[in-house]
């Protein structure tokens, strides 16, 4: 089985709009457990909504609101995940329907998946409701251009199939990073670097556990004009200077000491 796990935090309008994303998905053997990290009730009044919709196993783990623990709750979240391979997301992310076959497809031994997303400005994310989601109409390009996303080449992640595709992944700059809102890897690697470093607030948290992965010898692949999310706009108050730094530090200390297993992460009977 796959698990998809989708953190969140106070996004209830989007989380809804995720969710919906996933019930469109091609591939149909998986379950998502969302990793709530503190979020009020609102939350779980939108997955209680969405579990009729849901054909998949739809689980909500959460725990108490102490600042910025995302590190926390997806490593209690790969503890509670019955797949063998794990595919991470967040609660602002809507996938296209390909999403989840994508990563499968693409999923090879010794490799963790770095798939792309497309921002949206604020008043397009506004214009997406349920219908665009479920009509996939959110995902086509000139009706996102039409509505408000800026003209560019990133774009071309929205109509990149077969050859095109192909190219532009392996001509892309941007290197193959564990990103944690489009990423996948098999569950015997991420217990083997010990999952997520729970020291770690927001900055870079996701990069540091795909540094580990690395040293492993578990290689980053490209799939950003492949695996395919729409990112949708919000305010972002859990950002702060000290905590970027704070964890850079940490980075640092890790590579120089040539760290694949944290001291600060899963705790494996």
């Amino acid at each position: 089985m796959i698990t998809v796990i989708i953190s969140t935090f106070n996004q209830p309008a989007w989380l809804e709009l995720v969710l919906r994303g996933y019930v469109c998905q091609t591939f149909r053997d998986f379950e998502l457990i969302v990793a709530d990290d503190g979020s009020n009730d609102s939350t779980l009044e939108v997955i209680e909504r969405m579990r009729p919709e849901a054909w998949f196993p739809l689980k909500h783990l959460y725990h108490e609101n102490q600042g910025f623990r995302k590190c926390t709750i997806l490593n209690k979240t790969i503890l509670e995940s019955r797949g063998d391979y794990l595919i991470f997301s967040d609660g602002d992310l809507i996938p296209r329907k390909d999403f989840v076959q994508v990563h499968v497809a693409k999923s090879r031994a010794g490799r963790f998946l770095s798939g792309g997303t497309v921002r949206l400005p604020a008043d397009l994310s506004a214009k997406i409701g349920a219908e665009e989601v479920r009509s996939g109409i959110c995902f086509n390009r000139r009706w996102l251009e039409d509505n408000g996303l800026g003209k560019s080449f990133k774009n071309n992640k929205l109509n990149a199939f077969g050859l095109k595709e192909r190219l532009l992944n392996l001509g892309t700059p941007a290197a193959a990073t564990w990103n944690g809102g489009n990423a996948s890897a098999w569950k015997e690697d991420i217990f083997a670097v010990r999952g997520f470093d729970q020291r770690l607030r927001y900055g870079g948290e996701d990069r540091e556990f795909g540094e580990r992965l690395e040293r492993l010898g578990v290689k980053g692949k490209q799939i950003r004009y492949s695996a395919i999310t729409l990112h949708l706009d919000h305010p972002r108050d859990y950002v702060h200077l000290k905590e970027q730094q704070y964890n850079n530090q940490i980075r640092r200390q890790n590579r120089k000491n040539g760290i694949i297993k944290t001291e600060h992460g899963l705790i494996i009977n």
